[in-house]
């Protein structure tokens, strides 16, 4: 499902247009991101949490040219899914 498709059935639920469920789609995503964007932690009860984490620093190697390349430490978001998400989708 992609946010499109989302936002037509949050519409169809709520009884708003798709331009409407499409905008509060994208309130909800980018509050998320402007909060993980922070260095805070973004948990949405019953559903999960969202945060940045260090990835190390490390080696690997071009896959076109089989040089070993430095590849640095970076943060990337996380998500973790919560109890009640596991266990429903099982």
């Amino acid at each position: 499902m992609n946010k499109v498709e989302l936002a037509a059935k949050v519409a169809e639920q709520f009884e708003l247009s798709k331009r409407q469920a499409g905008m509060i789609l994208d309130a909800v995503f980018g509050g998320i991101i402007n909060v993980v964007k922070t260095g805070k932690e973004a948990n949405m009860a019953g559903f999960g949490s969202f945060k940045l984490v260090q990835r190390k620093a490390r080696s690997g190697v071009n896959p076109k040219t089989g040089e070993r390349i430095h590849i640095p430490a970076t943060q990337v978001p996380k998500f973790k899914p919560a109890k009640v998400f596991k266990e429903t989708v099982k």
